[in-house]
């Protein structure tokens, strides 16, 4: 009896080992699972590194096998150009004599000196490919009808006009009156002519006749102004001279014939815009406002509207321009606007300021007039500039002529 009770009691026992052993089975078989997992983890790691170092070799090589294939034929094309006898030109001064070509038809000539390379101020007519002097003479003819108040010009033809490499070539005529105001350059267009344009020829013939209506009392304080022009079909038209005639001594019903030789083209004041320049320098901006014009318009219509586009040029770079808002046509049209304007350097304030105010008209505008601010000749404009860079963050309002 002794014996069989130990047996008895090691069979009672054996159900509950088997689970244990169990138990310990899978978890040994999980931490060999993980292992391999850990380890084929590591190895795709080690791999992909080694992809990334042998792609960054590759990169490198192939950057280095362009620079090297790039100089190869910088050297090829300077030596064929040596060959031939050309200079080789940079591509910054090309761009350069480009941007310049680009000032000069937007009406802003700019002239970098040998140290500063500052933009100056110039001229605001289009004068790109102008000769150096006017030449040539232009031939029209003048009547005045005392009983139907009637200004009658032939503009005949044109003789020994220079030839330029486009010569197609027109007149523009104006009938400017002298302003009632205390400025007496102040002018007023009354009436705005333009012949026919004449192809590549160096005396043309136009034939083209114009008449208004003005008064007897108007004409002592009239005159006539013919421009003569090469024609751009992009509008940007080059002066070739111009005639200016008094219509004080015309006589009633007596036509007067006339043969004048061409004169350096000039500008008439047709008003005035008031302007406040503001630099910050911290931000790299300059602040432009369009506080008013004033314009010498015979009769303000309700239904005229106007505009004004803003041109700013900076060290040979030109910022994209800005538009006003349309304004109802005034003698003082208020427009209280301001326009900002990125600079690309911290120290760039040798700039120039075209401001060109625009009739608009349904399917076309029309210039009335520009003015040019900056570091220029004009003292009324460098005093202004002067006065912005000596007034940092502070606006100086200042008032401009508009010239056409």
């Amino acid at each position: 009896m002794t014996q069989e009770r130990p047996s008895i009691l090691y069979f009672q026992a054996l159900p509950l080992l088997v689970p244990d052993l169990w138990k310990y089975g899978m978890l040994i078989l999980s931490i060999l699972l993980l292992l391999v997992a850990l380890i084929i983890l590591t190895c795709q790691l080690c791999k992909c590194w080694k992809f990334r170092k042998s792609q960054k070799v590759r990169n490198l090589i192939n950057n280095a096998q362009k620079e090297i294939d790039e100089e190869n034929a910088f050297q090829e094309k300077r030596s064929q150009t040596s060959l031939v006898g050309f200079e080789a030109q940079s591509s910054h001064e090309i761009m350069i004599q480009n941007i310049r070509k680009e000032l000069k038809k937007l009406g802003v000539c700019c002239s970098p000196s040998s140290d500063t390379k500052s933009l100056a101020m110039g001229i605001l007519a289009n004068d790109l490919g102008a000769p150096d002097r006017s030449q040539g003479k232009l031939r029209f003819s003048l009547l005045y009808n005392k009983k139907q108040l009637e200004l009658i010009l032939t503009v005949t033809g044109a003789l020994g006009l220079p030839r330029l490499e486009y010569s197609n070539t027109f007149v523009q005529v104006r009938l400017l009156s002298q302003a009632t105001s205390s400025s007496s350059d102040l002018q007023h267009i009354v009436h705005e002519w333009q012949t026919q344009v004449v192809k590549t020829d160096s005396s043309p013939t136009f034939g083209d006749q114009f008449a208004c209506t003005l008064q007897e009392a108007d004409l002592t304080k009239s005159s006539i102004k013919l421009e003569v022009k090469c024609f751009d079909k992009y509008s940007r038209h080059i002066p070739l001279g111009e005639v200016r005639v008094s219509l004080n001594t015309l006589k009633a019903f007596e036509s007067m014939e006339f043969c004048r030789e061409l004169q350096k083209a000039t500008k008439d004041t047709v008003g005035e815009v008031l302007v406040s320049l503001k630099c910050l320098p911290i931000s790299q901006r300059i602040e432009i406002g369009l506080l008013k014009v004033k314009t010498t318009f015979l009769c303000n219509n309700a239904e005229k509207r106007i505009y004004a586009r803003i041109d700013v040029f900076c060290n040979l770079h030109k910022q994209k321009h800005q538009k006003s808002k349309p304004k109802t046509l005034a003698s003082m049209t208020i427009f209280n606007e301001t326009f900002f304007f990125h600079l690309p350097e911290p120290v760039v304030w040798d700039c120039a300021v075209l401001i060109s105010i625009y009739e608009m008209h349904p399917k076309s505008r029309q210039l009335v007039g520009q003015a040019a601010l900056g570091k220029g000749e004009s003292d009324n404009t460098s005093d202004h500039w002067e006065c912005m860079m000596r007034s940092i963050q502070q606006p100086v309002a200042k008032w401009h002529p508009l010239v056409i």
